[in-house]
């Protein structure tokens, strides 16, 4: 009976072991993603299409990287990673619906179920903003 129980026990704890970690994973391949985006950008600046920056529609240059690690910071909880949705709806689109400006405004008001974003500062959220606005 004990080597049973043990069997059991090494078994859940295998289980386990190879269930956990995979938050981590994620945070750490954006962030190899975040290097490799600005290490692009330094390659390709002369060049017309820049993946390290965008143009957010109003003549504005957007810094990509940046932008990217504001919103995996604070809104990538909720909306995923990638943009795709979780708690909060997918945002690959949402510049399509909102301006820049509309989406300051639900960054620092909220919106629906989204409370407002306090701790995100008004630089962060105009860059933020600025970036999801490009995503249409």
């Amino acid at each position: 009976m004990k080597k049973l129980l043990s069997a059991l026990f090494l078994g859940l704890i295998l289980v386990l072991s190879a269930c956990g970690g995979g938050g981590d994973e994620g945070t750490t391949d954006d962030s190899t993603n975040d290097e490799t985006t600005e290490e692009q950008t330094g390659e390709d600046s002369g060049e017309g299409t820049d993946e390290g920056t965008s143009d957010s529609g109003d003549g504005e240059t957007v810094d990509t990287a940046a932008a990217e690690e504001v919103y995996q910071n604070n809104c990538a909880s909720c909306h995923g990673g990638e943009l795709g949705g979780g708690m909060g709806p997918a945002l690959t689109e949402v510049g399509s619906k909102y301006s820049a400006e509309d989406i300051v405004g639900i960054i620092k008001n909220g919106k629906g179920g989204m409370p407002a974003q306090g701790q995100v500062s008004d630089d962060d959220a105009q860059l933020v903003a600025s970036w999801l606005a490009t995503m249409k």
